[in-house]
């Protein structure tokens, strides 16, 4: 990001010739590493998922060239990357890291020369094999991560499971909570654009007509931010109807939490239980950015919608907290 008269935005170049600047890049400590802008450069608001595609074909077009990637990216959107990834690059073993900064490298003050340096020395350095986003001195898992900041330094938390790692005095990551590599898989890009999936966070006095307009078609899936364990509002039968007949109709709606920590358990209030009695499938503690991601996926995927259904309750990616053997 450079300043312009409208504010930030991205400038080609202008990363390249700030790095340039960093003398710490051409240490003995440092990895070697080539910068790539893409063309368009984009404001993260703006991302898309064919620009999801375009990241994750340029890592397996460069995959045998380099020991890990870093990818630059703005804090907007930045946990939903980071959620998306990790589904479409199917037997990644090298790390894969996302970062960014809330002030950009070419202030004065800014907190992109750490985030920058520590992504780079970690990506080269450490068996991470997998997504994962790393702010502020943490390394989260890329799909268990959210912006939960808009001015902090320490913009995002992953509120269901702990950090891969820390960079502090000095960098450890945790290899008991780092995804295993895959044996014997190649990598595999998977094109997760195109699937229709939506939001809708539930508030008291929602119009019901509004939530019965977006469950039309070509809606498939839908991602109902809940109230606290994943409770709903049970007495009212015009929101249960509406949201059975979607189900019946195929429409997979998963149930996930408004609150940044815990899990959806719908049987505890029965105002829980009435949306699982409607059909609304458990986001246990998916984030609200993982759930889009995983639903994309799996109806890119082409699964019948019960197969979409069964597999939303598994853990594919590291997304979620895997569940009892009985709830499945």
């Amino acid at each position: 990001m450079n300043q312009s008269p409208e504010g930030l935005r991205p400038e080609p170049g202008y990363l390249a010739s700030q790095m340039g600047k960093m003398y710490e890049l051409s240490q003995e400590d440092m990895p070697e590493f080539e910068v790539v802008d893409y063309d368009p450069l984009i404001d993260s608001s703006d991302m898309t998922p064919e620009h999801w595609f375009q990241i994750a074909n340029s890592i397996a077009a460069h995959y045998d060239d380099y020991d890990g990637f870093v990818i630059l990216h703005g804090t907007d959107t930045m946990a939903y990357t980071s959620s998306a990834l990790p589904f479409m690059l199917e037997g990644l073993d090298k790390a894969v890291i996302l970062t960014g900064a809330q002030i950009p490298l070419g202030r004065v003050r800014n907190d992109a020369r750490e985030n920058l340096k520590t992504a780079m020395m970690l990506a080269a350095n450490f068996s991470i094999p997998e997504v994962s986003l790393l702010f502020g001195g943490v390394l989260l898992r890329g799909c268990r991560a959210t912006k939960v900041s808009a001015t902090n330094l320490h913009a995002f938390d992953s509120p269901n499971y702990p950090p891969l790692g820390f960079a502090e005095t000095t960098i450890e990551v945790f290899q008991n909570r780092v995804r295993k590599p895959p044996v014997g898989h190649q990598l595999k890009v998977h094109d997760i654009g195109g699937a229709e999936v939506a939001t809708f966070k539930l508030f008291p006095g929602m119009s019901i007509d509004i939530l019965s307009n977006l469950l039309r078609l070509p809606l498939q899936g839908l991602v109902v931010e809940s109230y606290g364990v994943g409770n709903g509002p049970a007495k009212q039968a015009e929101f249960l109807r509406v949201v059975k007949n979607a189900v019946d109709e195929g429409t997979v709606i998963v149930n996930c939490t408004q609150c940044l920590h815990g899990c959806v358990t719908p049987t505890n209030y029965a105002s829980g239980t009435a949306l699982d009695d409607a059909g609304v499938v458990s986001g246990h503690d998916l984030t609200i950015e993982a759930a889009l991601a995983k639903l994309s996926y799996l109806f890119a995927s082409r699964l019948s919608v019960d197969e979409i259904r069964k597999q939303l309750l598994e853990n594919l990616v590291g997304e979620l907290t895997p569940l009892p053997q009985s709830a499945n």
